[in-house]
């Protein structure tokens, strides 16, 4: 059966999924949307749906079906409080009895968010219509919350099963409007992180929303200055009329420790003029459009990484079950497309979506096009013709990689499901696993990766759904961080430059998209063995050296120590540094380990691995004695609907965390009081001086659930550079690393460094 054409939604084509009939949908009926004009994301609006029976009017106990994207952060409706936020009614121009109810999974993926209209007692005629209210405001709501990120047309889909069949009709008309972003509530300005003395760069300037969705400056003259010599950089430029961000190119600099730029008040990150043999590039390898489960077309995807966020890279990274093969045939187009190379990096792939069971979440990542698809399953594709080409788990995929003889990769994750490392890992496909992305932060990935035996690097990437991969905030709903960013240190910016640093594992990762300069190099005695490629394949070495750089395997290293520098230079200050030998810590560092007057209170992880891990923190944290305190600063607080509210004494607060942290920071007055902690997970009180001897714990159960709280130094520096003298393990590998956290919240990780005896 042909799918409508006319259709304005991703993927419409014929042999998408097997979710709804067309049966007549011509004369199934009409719906309309009063207003269709553009909302502001994150906003309260009403809309209001009428829905017109067509020829066969609705029989008894029919129903109606208005979905929503999966991934939509729409305000969940409501039908009982009248003056509540989301507030929905139904109505029957006959009269005809309707009952409501919502269910935020039970259409088929990508629409599984459904509010169900059943004609309870009655029928409708042809012509009789059924008024839905969505944020019925008559009663006092203030309306419904509109999801928190732009979308060209927002749709509410709707379907009508007339016959009461449970059989529903895709409407052939659907009814929409634009999401559009709020007015701008900071600002940025991103450089990249090194480059070489008389190497060209460029300075890209951005203002985003509260919700972060780039928007649109005024037409107007802005400054600038840098703090050392920039050529090219002007002291003023006019912002262009509705550009949401701006981007200058052909900037030149002599050797520099730290250049920055400043636009306004705004502060650039730090970017280091100086030579070496790689060059830092910045990638988000993990997101999803429209096509899919994601926001979007894929070309409105790879524009806004590009234009708007200002990454370097991406790959696209779509669910295999719901990638056709006409779907397939596009995402090639858009992969050359976009891809040029010096300027952006669009590396092909797709997401391998097995059950958890059966190894979980990969990404496969190609360096070009024209490679086959081997999905999981074709769960939601209805053609079977190229069912021959599936991978039905992780084992079968690795051989059937392995067969095609060519290049590729495969980086296991979390995201709905997680992946299952001790079902299966291939040391040959899988070089690196993702610790974050928007979905949370998973140390504990990385440590099934030691446990069974894998030499792999450390990546962060977005794995967004809100159309807006490499700056990816994670809205109001079921995702609980800021999406990461990867850093390869690359030969160049091209295909077959990305791809060798993912496969030499020369790459460290961040959260929160921070742009962080790091450094790391190990030190032996002696030359040993330098491995691209994991040593247990049987593989000869690469060469001999002495130091090694993050990703680097040494074998056969007969030391019983190794000198372990690094360097960090940030944009924000380090709040501390965990050096680490695989899941042991070594040596926890700060930079400036004098406590002060800053309390910060941390909350974190979450349940377990799999969906429905999200944490849900509330309650209060205060000082009593005699104590206040100043301003209180929310750290990775991206759900603003979340209640933070502080006096001078106490915080009442809501939060959620996936593996992640969020935190509260407040200057005392003095320490001669009490905190006191009264939440649903965590009830504690501690003096305040007692905070002086270190940091105070409180585990939650969980995975990695806790609360912990701290006195912070009055200033600490943004950059350091330090060495140690660590002992080798002669037992096991050593996986030498470390993961820095920052006092704006953001995390970054190395990849390791493996010393194998």
């Amino acid at each position: 059966m042909t799918r409508p054409r006319h259709l304005d939604l991703p993927n419409a084509h014929s042999g998408h999924t097997a979710h709804f009939t067309d049966y007549r949908a011509a004369e199934i009926g009409q719906v309309t949307v009063t207003p269709d004009d553009p909302v502001q994301a994150g906003s309260f609006a009403s809309h209001t749906l009428v829905f017109t029976a067509g020829r066969f009017g609705v029989d008894d106990t029919g129903s109606l079906r208005i979905c929503t994207r999966q991934v939509s952060d729409n305000g969940r409706p409501q039908f009982t409080d009248s003056k509540a936020p989301n507030y929905v009614t139904a109505e029957a121009s006959n009269g005809a009895r309707l009952v409501l109810d919502y269910n935020p999974k039970l259409a088929m993926r990508p629409w599984s968010r459904t509010l169900t209209v059943t004609v309870a007692r009655g029928f409708l005629s042809p012509g009789d219509t059924i008024t839905i209210r969505m944020g019925d405001t008559r009663g006092g709501s203030p309306g419904m919350r509109m999801q928190t990120y732009v979308e060209a047309r927002f749709h509410y889909l709707v379907l009508a099963d007339v016959f009461a069949t449970t059989n529903w009709a895709l409407l052939p008309v659907q009814p929409g409007f634009p999401i559009v972003a709020g007015p701008e509530a900071r600002r940025l300005a991103i450089l990249p992180t090194r480059r070489a003395p008389g190497e060209g760069f460029a300075l890209l300037l951005r203002a985003d929303d509260r919700w972060g969705n780039p928007t649109a400056l005024p037409a107007g003259s802005h400054s600038l200055r840098a703090n050392v010599p920039v050529a090219g950089l002007p002291d003023r430029f006019d912002w262009p009329e509705g550009a949401r961000a701006h981007r200058i190119d052909g900037l030149t600099a002599e050797a520099a420790e730290a250049l920055t730029i400043t636009w306004g008040d705004v502060v650039s990150n730090p970017m280091r003029v100086a030579g070496a043999p790689l060059t830092p590039f910045w990638a988000d390898l993990h997101g999803q459009s429209g096509e899919t489960v994601g926001t979007g077309s894929i070309d409105a995807l790879a524009t806004y990484a590009r234009d708007l966020a200002g990454v370097d890279a991406i790959c696209h990274q779509g669910n295999d079950f719901q990638i056709t093969p006409e779907g397939w045939a596009d995402f090639q187009r858009a992969f050359d497309a976009f891809d040029v190379p010096g300027r952006f990096v669009f590396l092909p792939g797709y997401e391998w979506s097995g059950n958890t069971a059966l190894g979980g979440d990969r990404n496969v990542i190609f360096p070009e096009t024209g490679r086959t698809i081997r999905r999981s399953c074709h769960a939601l594709v209805e053609s079977l013709a190229d069912e021959h080409t599936d991978a039905l788990d992780a084992r079968a995929l690795h051989a059937a990689l392995r067969a095609e003889g060519a290049p590729v990769l495969c980086i296991p994750h979390v995201g709905g499901r997680f992946a299952n490392l001790h079902y299966a890992h291939d040391r040959m496909l899988e070089r690196a696993v993702e610790v974050h992305s928007d979905w949370g932060t998973f140390d504990w990935l990385l440590d099934d990766a030691f446990a069974v035996g894998a030499r792999v690097g450390i990546v962060a990437n977005s794995d967004g759904h809100k159309g807006r991969q490499g700056a990816s905030h994670p809205g109001a709903s079921q995702f609980g961080s800021y999406g990461g960013l990867t850093c390869l240190l690359a030969q160049d910016l091209s295909r077959a430059g990305i791809f060798d640093a993912l496969r030499r594992r020369h790459h460290y990762a961040t959260t929160n998209a921070a742009r962080v300069q790091a450094d790391v190099r190990v030190r032996i005695a002696a030359p040993a063995a330098l491995h691209v490629d994991d040593p247990a394949l049987g593989g000869a070495a690469d060469g001999r050296t002495a130091e090694a750089m993050m990703g680097d395997i040494l074998a056969g290293v007969p030391d019983d120590t190794a000198l372990f520098t690094a360097e960090i230079m940030g944009a924000a200050p380090i709040e501390r540094i965990e050096l680490r030998n695989r899941d042991a810590l070594v040596e926890t560092i700060r930079p400036d380990a004098s406590p002060g007057l800053r309390l910060r209170v941390v909350w974190e992880g979450s349940e377990y691995r799999g969906r429905g891990r999200e944490t849900a923190w509330t309650g209060e944290i205060g000082v009593t004695g005699g104590t206040t305190w100043g301003p209180v600063r929310a750290i990775n607080r991206f759900n603003l609907d979340h209640r933070f509210a502080a006096d001078d004494t106490t915080l009442r607060f809501q939060g959620v965390t996936t593996g992640g942290f969020q935190a509260m920071e407040a200057p005392l007055s003095n320490l001669d009081g009490t905190l006191r902690i009264d939440t649903a997970l965590v009830k504690a009180e501690v003096p305040l001086r007692d905070l002086l001897a270190g940091e105070q714990v409180w585990e939650a159960g969980g995975l990695g659930r806790r609360m912990r709280a701290f006195l912070l130094p009055d200033a600490a520096p943004s950059a350091i550079r330090f060495e140690r003298r660590i002992p080798l393990r002669r037992d096991a590998d050593n996986a030498l690393f470390l993961r820095a956290t920052f006092e704006d919240g953001s995390v970054l990780w190395t990849s390791p460094v493996y010393l194998l005896p």
